[in-house]
Formats: structure tokens, sequence, C-alpha cells
């Protein structure tokens, strides 16, 4: 995909170090959790006055069930009431919800509450704020190869990553869309999730703009835009 001058950047963000955030400051680590929601209420605000096209958001993977019953629980319920209280801000914003991953396994009020969210915004046209929750890319790849090689943009989707944020010091993408991060710039800061402002947002795309974009050739390389 070749950038051009009306192309919306497309942003994901491994949102990590809630629980360590927490830790160093003596607190349970679902008080990071707490803090970490008011850090993507803040994000998304910035993404949207930045004209960014979509805003991709690892939020839950697979792999988090491993964690203790308690914090598990705790961020169940900080997403459902996420998706309760701001949906209707959302849908005003002009905001498009959508959810990756697996629902089979959450609690039954989250399921709804995605699917309230989503249905209340899915004419919106704005910002497209996608939230990945029980979200494995790997098994992302298996079930779109098993449904056969027409079906796998559909069930991938077609919107590559342009520009991926992981935070808290950590440099991997944890399976975290794998697929449409394929040709995607990667920025790793040690600022832990909960510390990731505004000021921090503008700093990562200040970095995006600086890049140049070749997409493997070597004629007319793409110098990276940030919205």
């Amino acid at each position: 995909m070749q950038t051009t001058p009306d192309h919306k950047l497309h942003v994901a963000i491994i949102m990590d170090g809630n629980g360590r955030w927490a830790e160093a400051r003596g607190l349970p680590r679902p008080a990071g959790h707490q803090v970490g929601a008011d850090t993507v209420r803040a994000i998304v605000r910035s993404a949207i006055a930045r004209d960014i096209g979509a805003l991709s958001l690892y939020a839950f993977s697979t792999y988090n069930w491993r964690r203790s019953e308690a914090e598990v629980a705790g961020m169940m319920a900080l997403l459902r009431h996420f998706l309760l209280v701001e949906a209707r801000q959302l849908r005003d914003a002009n905001v498009r919800i959508s959810i990756l991953g697996r629902r089979d396994r959450l609690p039954l009020g989250l399921v709804k509450a995605i699917a309230a969210a989503e249905r209340s915004t899915a004419a919106c046209t704005g910002l497209h704020l996608r939230v990945a929750i029980d979200y494995s890319a790997r098994d992302a790849i298996l079930a779109a190869a098993a449904a056969g090689p027409e079906a796998i943009a559909a069930e991938l989707g077609t919107e590559d990553v342009d520009f991926l944020i992981r935070t808290g010091g950590d440099q991997r993408l944890s399976d975290f869309m794998l697929w449409e991060c394929a040709q995607a710039e990667l920025y790793f800061t040690r600022v832990k999730w909960p510390d990731f402002g505004p000021t921090e947002f503008d700093t990562a795309l200040a970095e995006y703009r600086t890049r140049v974009r070749s997409f493997g050739g070597n004629v007319e390389p793409v110098r990276a835009i940030a919205g």
C-alpha cells in the first residue's frame, strides 16, 4: 500500500505497562488498568483531533487469560464499563467502533456491550476505533485460511497498519495484527501506557513523519505522513 497525500493514517497501539505502572507506585494492578482507561480516552480524543483514519488498540490478548482470576475479571468489567459509557460520546463524535477477537469466551455482559456499541456507531464515518479483546493474530490468520482464499481479506480486513506504537519498554509484536502490520513502521517507547498522553502521542507521530517508506522498492520512496 503506497502512502498518498489524501491517505489517513492507521495507527495501532500495544498498550503495555498498566500493571507495572501500578506496582511501581505500591498500587494493586487493577489501579493501573483504570488509569490506562483514562489514557485511552485521551488518545482517542487526540486521534480525532489529528484526523487519524483508524486507531487499533490491543486491550486484551488471548495470553492475558493466564493472569489471575481477579485481574481478568477486573479487566472485563472495565472494558464493559468503557463501552457502555463511551459509546454514545463516540457516536456523537462520529467515531465507529469495531471489536476484534473472539467473543465466545467473554462474559455475556461484555458481549452485549460490544454488540450495542458496534450497532450504535455503525453509520459513523470519522475515526474507526478498533479494540482487540481476546485477540490473537495467529488465530485470526488460521481462521481466515480455513475459510478459504476468497475469504482471507474479509476475515482479516484490508486496513493495513501504517504505524505501530508499543508502550512499556518491550520491543515485540506479541501476536498483534501480524497480517496488517506487514509494512508498518514500528515505534517502541519505555513510557508505560498510563503515562502515554497526547504529548507522547505527538512525539511518536513526529517520529513517524521522519520515516521514508520504500515498501520494498528503491525508486521514489514515499515520505510518511501523519494523517
